[in-house]
């Protein structure tokens, strides 16, 4: 073993332990908890090492090392073992999201299992509709002047529209329309419908032109217009377990964490793929935020990525548990939206 070689266990020797008690670690409890098979004096020397080089500090003196932010970054960037979840683990995740009913439910628990297994704060993005296709549209009759647009992607996602037509439409025009609409819309990305929708007005018949240019209004509001991206959160009273963590009040932490914007910002962008996105705290350009690690990764199905999710929590985390625990969701959820 080179001493490059054994001065990284000494430094993953100290992250886990620290991780582990909250407490400085010193030259003497790595020798009682590890075989590192050298002297306490040469992991003395090698602590002193990765001190000068910035991997860990000393809070006070006579007290034992910690880890900075940068010695997370090597302890990250150097992992050779994921720590897996266990067997029993693995079947209580898929069974517990193989009863969610649809989508909306999906999220909902896909975010507070995140929270559950990590201790952390859980964040889970629903399918971007930027990314999703139209799998169906439904047109259903409220009255003789107004009926409902209901939208249906590939992902699971709903939304519906009320319409009013001041002439009115009767039922075989409302059939007809949905007709049109399946027709040219479905399969299409909703990025991509703005071009089919002014096309299927012009190829409209005359008769029906006038309700279908209503119609196309509300469709292009509901499939292209509508910009915001809805947020699941979970485990914020997670935070509390890990006060002594952070230098001063969690208040900054929990302002940023309500806003969807720095929520959206701390998952990545969804172009991004289902690349593991690991941030350390100043890592994070997020007022408030610095002293945190997040932990995210896109999700979707059948290799596209349609959302992403992940888990905020101080930068003392379990980053082999988080890491397993994040990739396993998101494998499960990508699973879930294929098969609907």
């Amino acid at each position: 073993m080179t001493m490059g070689e054994r001065r990284l266990d000494v430094l993953r020797a100290i992250v886990e332990d620290y991780v582990l008690t909250q407490e400085p670690v010193g030259s003497k409890s790595l020798v009682s908890r590890h075989s590192l098979g050298v002297s306490s004096a040469t992991i003395r020397n090698d602590m002193a090492a990765l001190e000068d080089a910035g991997y860990i500090h000393q809070p006070h003196t006579s007290a034992g090392r910690v880890p900075t932010n940068k010695g997370y970054r090597l302890f990250v960037d150097r992992l050779s073992k994921i720590k897996p979840l266990t067997g029993a683990e693995r079947r209580a995740v898929h069974r517990f999201l193989d009863e969610a009913v649809d989508l909306n439910d999906v999220i909902h628990r896909t975010v507070r299992l995140l929270a559950q297994l990590t201790r952390q704060v859980a964040v889970v993005q629903y399918p971007s509709l930027s990314r999703s296709q139209v799998r169906h549209l439904e047109l259903v009759p409220l009255a003789t002047s107004r009926i409902m647009l209901v939208m249906i992607t590939d992902t699971g996602r709903v939304e519906q529209r009320v319409v009013d037509f001041p002439d009115g439409v009767d039922e075989d025009d409302v059939l007809s329309l949905r007709q049109i609409i399946n027709d040219k819309l479905v399969g299409v990305r909703l990025t991509e419908t703005p071009t089919e929708i002014a096309a299927m007005v012009e190829e409209t018949a005359p008769r029906l032109r006038p309700p279908m240019t209503t119609l196309s209004t509300v469709l292009l509001e509901t499939l292209v217009e509508r910009g915001e991206e809805r947020l699941a959160l979970a485990g914020t009273a997670n935070l509390t377990r890990s006060t002594l963590d952070f230098s001063g009040s969690l208040r900054p932490i929990l302002e940023a964490l309500e806003e969807e914007v720095v929520l959206l910002k701390l998952l990545g962008e969804v172009d991004s793929g289902a690349t593991l996105r690991i941030a350390i705290g100043e890592e994070n350009d997020i007022v408030g935020l610095d002293g945190t690690s997040v932990v995210s990764t896109g999700y979707g199905p059948a290799g596209s990525i349609v959302g992403g999710l992940g888990v905020v929590g101080p930068t003392r985390m379990d980053y082999p548990g988080t890491i397993a625990a994040v990739r396993t969701v998101a494998r499960y959820v990508s699973e879930i939206l294929a098969q609907n």
